[in-house]
C-alpha cells in the first residue's frame, strides 16, 4: 500500500514554478497556483476545492488550478492525487519502497475485524446485523470499535427500517491507506481474480456489491445528538 507522507515531514522543499511550466497557464493567474500549492503543501488532510476556494483570491478557478499542478506533479516524486473528491500530495506510487522505513507501527487486525472491514467497504451502507448476516456469524463486541478506533470505518447514518439502525461505511482515511480515489475505485472481480482472492471460476450468482459514499433512499443522514451513540449498543 501507498504511504500518504506529506513534503514537509520529508524536509522537501516544492520547487519554484518553471519558466516552462509557467508557459502551460497562458488564462491562469501563476499566483493563484502557487497559493494552491502552498495550501496542499501545508495541509495535513486532503482539501476540498471549496475549502481552497475559501482561501484564493475571488474569482480564482480552482478546478484548472488543480488540473494543472497535478500535471506539473506528474513526473515528480510527489504527486497531486484526489481522494474521495478532495486533494493532497502523495509519495509518488513508484517510490514507496523508499520510505518504509518511515512506516509506523503495523496496525494488527484480528481476522474477524479484517472480513468486517471488507464487508463494510463494498456492501456500504451497512448495518450490524446485515454484516452478521453476511459473514454468517455473530459479530463480536469490539470488533467494529476496532475498525473506528483506526479511523477506517464511521458511522454514516441510520437505516429507515424498525429501530433505526445504525448505518456504516468507510472513511477518508481507508481510501488513503489503500491508495483510493473513492470507494468505487474498489477492486472489482476481475482484478480479485487475478489477485488470487476469487476462484478462477467462482460460485454461481456471485456478484460484487456496488458500495457508495452517498445517502441511500432508506438511510437517514446521523442527527447530531446520536454522533455519540456507541456502535456496539446500536441495534
Amino acid at each position: 500500500m501507498n504511504r500518504v507522507v506529506r513534503l514537509a515531514e520529508l524536509g522537501v522543499e516544492a520547487e519554484p514554478l518553471s519558466d516552462q511550466e509557467a508557459l502551460h497557464l497562458p488564462d491562469m493567474n501563476v499566483e493563484h497556483l502557487r497559493m494552491v500549492e502552498a495550501l496542499l503543501f501545508a495541509a495535513a488532510e486532503p482539501l476540498g476545492e471549496e475549502a481552497l476556494a475559501r482561501s484564493l483570491p475571488q474569482g480564482a478557478e480552482v478546478r484548472p488550478l488543480l488540473d494543472e499542478l497535478r500535471q506539473i506533479y506528474a513526473r515528480r516524486g510527489v504527486n497531486l492525487v484526489q481522494v474521495n473528491g478532495k486533494w493532497q500530495f502523495r509519495t509518488a506510487a513508484d517510490l514507496a519502497f523508499l520510505l518504509r522505513k518511515e512506516q509506523p507501527e503495523q496496525r494488527r487486525l484480528s481476522r474477524a475485524a479484517i472480513e468486517t472491514l471488507a464487508i463494510v467497504a463494498y456492501h456500504q451502507p451497512v448495518t450490524r446485523a446485515e454484516i452478521e448476516d453476511i459473514r454468517g456469524v455473530a459479530l463480536s463486541k469490539g470488533t467494529i470499535d476496532a475498525l473506528m478506533e483506526v479511523g477506517w470505518v464511521k458511522i454514516r447514518g441510520r437505516k429507515r427500517t424498525p429501530g433505526r439502525p445504525v448505518t456504516y461505511g468507510t472513511t477518508d482515511a481507508f481510501l488513503v491507506q489503500f491508495g483510493l480515489e473513492n470507494v468505487s475505485h474498489l477492486p472489482g472481480m476481475d482484478e480479485l481474480k487475478a489477485a488470487g482472492f476469487l476462484d478462477a471460476v467462482p460460485p454461481a450468482g456471485l456478484e460484487i456489491p456496488n458500495p457508495s459514499d452517498q445517502l441511500s433512499p432508506d438511510e437517514d443522514p446521523l442527527e447530531d445528538e446520536l454522533d455519540e451513540v456507541s456502535p456496539e449498543t446500536s441495534l
